[in-house]
C-alpha cells in the first residue's frame, strides 16, 4: 500500500541520500516537507516522486526502467562507473563513457533513469 507521507529517514533512503542532506535540501528550498503534529519533518509522496522524475516520459522503446538517484560517479579516461539507488537497498551501476557523464551532466543526488534493454544499461537524464 502506498504512503501519502514518509519519515525524513525514509524519505532520504528512499531517494538514496543521507538524512543530513535531506535536510540541507529543505532549508535550501530543493525539497518541500511538512511538520507532523509532533512536529517532526515528513515528506509528502508527491515530493519524493517529483524528485525522482515522471515515468514514461521518454520516447525509446526499452520498457525496463529503473528511476533512481545518482550516489556515485566515477570517471577514468574514456569510461565512467554512474551508480544508481533505485529503491535501497536496489542499486544499479552502468559503465557508460566519460563523455556521455558530461553530455547527461550527471552527477551525485540528481535523479537519472537506467534503461535495461537486452544485455545493455543505458543512462538517461
Amino acid at each position: 500500500m502506498a504512503r501519502d507521507v514518509y519519515s525524513a529517514s525514509d524519505a532520504a533512503r528512499v531517494l538514496g541520500i543521507s538524512l543530513d542532506t535531506l535536510r540541507r535540501w529543505d532549508k535550501s528550498g530543493r525539497i518541500k516537507t511538512e511538520r507532523d503534529k509532533s512536529n517532526r519533518r515528513v515528506v509528502p509522496a508527491s515530493e519524493i516522486e517529483r524528485l525522482r522524475g515522471e515515468a514514461g516520459t521518454s520516447h525509446l522503446s526499452a520498457r525496463n526502467r529503473f528511476r533512481g538517484v545518482v550516489t556515485e560517479v566515477k570517471k577514468d579516461g574514456l569510461l565512467a562507473q554512474v551508480e544508481l539507488v533505485v529503491s535501497d537497498p536496489v542499486r544499479l551501476t552502468a559503465i557508460i563513457t566519460s563523455d556521455a557523464i558530461a553530455d547527461l551532466g550527471l552527477r551525485p543526488g540528481m535523479t537519472a533513469t537506467a534503461i535495461v534493454k537486452s544485455t545493455s544499461v543505458m543512462v538517461e537524464n
